[in-house]
């Protein structure tokens, strides 16, 4: 299915462009950023990467069937182009125009932690009433967040957006493209803080996102977090007085509450969910009970859509996690809750806490947290020190900065099982020794570690 029509005038003067060759009335079907991909009908974007220039692509996909490739620079080439200052920043334009096409709500969800499983149990909540359209994979960015945005066809109802960032300003370029009507925040931690400062740079950061907030939207917020909870939306910007503000948690006082949380280990989290005169039991059938706020988000994002309690229940009981986020595999040997997309402390806590509450002897597989600035070393003990604490019976601390972590664990607790690895393949070579039949072994650190390698190796012992 094609998108909404875009002539390539039309195309070239969003993006303040010039049209060389072609009908301009000629309309663009589809944007294609990677070469290797269908390219019929396309606007190619050529884009000057660190390893590979898009530019040296231009001749093969106009043969190949693509209507026009933006460039940077004219050159010779068997088909139009569109030649502008940056491909980058045209292709946001472009996207900021096809958005404002669709007269549709849009919720844009960002945070420290947890902004993917919110997205998708938003998602899954509104896709029992409505045509959802959502962020697919890491498409969350500067690059990805325009290719999302080209996603939308006809038949979309309501479109929901995951924003990350890490630096000032990618946010204000997010929500310039995005506009959402609904604002999602979920958490306030130290992701990106070696370039954000502080949890109030992160907050700042984020915060951008109400700049471009529908002026009559709203803004839904974890009430558990001290920041959050008592930001005012015109604490961010003044300007938006009109935009409401909802919360969610786990404390009473929160506008969509959780109550009687069972953690059912393997098989998810049975809760009550509340909110005015309106309770709903719910059992979210994934492992953690800090998905328990993401069906909270969604529930508060339902109701403002129109959802009745009945289809947020069923929304909510058909969520499926996505890639290497607590997914659960079950061997002959052990059980492995591999959680190896992404770690900060925040998030790591949370999966060490679920761990904690399962049966059986419960081992952690540590690996460094990155882009934690001048503080790495202290949060990383600090961690440690939890995780001494928190009730599991072993962990198993690999890379340079989980000495740290390591540390943290016998300064706190020196009677529990604890094991330092520089790298993650010394661990790997350490760990069927270290395991016992029965095991539920938690697998978590940030994505550069590559621990997914650890997760494929424990899944064949």
């Amino acid at each position: 299915m094609h998108m909404k029509p875009i002539t390539l005038a039309k195309a070239a003067q969003v993006m303040g462009g010039t049209l060389i060759g072609g009908d301009e009335h000629t309309a663009i079907q589809q944007v294609v950023m990677d070469s290797r991909r269908d390219v019929a009908g396309a606007l190619f974007v050529a884009i000057s990467g660190n390893r590979v220039d898009g530019h040296d692509f231009v001749t093969d996909v106009l043969r190949r069937g693509a209507v026009c490739a933006l460039v940077e620079r004219e050159m010779d080439a068997p088909g139009p182009l569109i030649v502008v200052d940056s491909t980058l920043g045209a292709i946001r334009d472009l996207a900021a125009y096809y958005r404002g096409l669709f007269d549709i709500p849009v919720i844009g969800i960002t945070g420290s932690v947890g902004k993917t499983g919110t997205k998708e149990m938003i998602a899954a909540v509104l896709a029992t009433k409505y045509s959802v359209h959502k962020t697919e994979g890491n498409f969350n960015n500067e690059i990805g967040t325009p290719m999302t945005i080209f996603g939308l066809r006809e038949h979309h109802q309501v479109f929901v957006a995951e924003m990350g960032i890490s630096d000032f300003g990618e946010m204000t370029r997010l929500t310039e493209m995005v506009r959402p009507d609904i604002a999602v925040f979920t958490i306030i931690g130290y992701a990106h803080i070696e370039f954000l400062g502080s949890r109030e740079g992160v907050l700042k950061a984020k915060g951008e996102m109400v700049k471009c907030l529908n002026p009559d939207g709203l803004f839904i917020a974890n009430g558990d977090d001290d920041i959050l909870r008592p930001l005012k939306v015109t604490d961010l910007y003044p300007e938006q007085t009109g935009v409401k503000k909802l919360i969610y948690g786990l404390t009473p006082d929160n506008d969509y509450r959780a109550e009687n949380i069972v953690n059912l280990g393997e098989n998810g989290v049975a809760c009550t969910l509340c909110w005015g005169d309106t309770a709903i039991e719910v059992t979210i059938p994934v492992f953690g009970e800090h998905m328990v706020y993401a069906a909270l988000a969604a529930a508060a994002v339902g109701v403002a859509l129109g959802l009745s309690p009945a289809e947020i229940a069923r929304g909510i009981e058909s969520f499926t996690n996505a890639d290497k986020r607590s997914d659960i595999f079950k061997t002959d040997f052990l059980t492995i809750i591999d959680d190896s997309y992404n770690a900060n402390p925040t998030s790591v806590q949370a999966a060490i806490t679920a761990l904690a509450n399962l049966p059986g002897r419960r081992v952690a597989v540590i690996g460094d947290m990155g882009e934690l600035g001048t503080n790495c070393h202290k949060l990383h003990h600090e961690l440690g020190a939890f995780a001494a604490l928190s009730g599991i019976d072993c962990i198993v601390c690999a890379g340079p900065l989980s000495e740290h972590t390591y540390r943290g664990v016998k300064d706190t607790n020196a009677d529990l099982q604890a094991w330092y690895f520089p790298d993650k393949d010394t661990a790997l070579e350490a760990l069927p020794a270290l395991l016992q039949a029965g095991d539920q072994v938690l697998v978590k650190a940030s994505r550069s570690g590559r621990f997914e390698d650890i997760v494929a190796a424990l899944r064949v012992l």
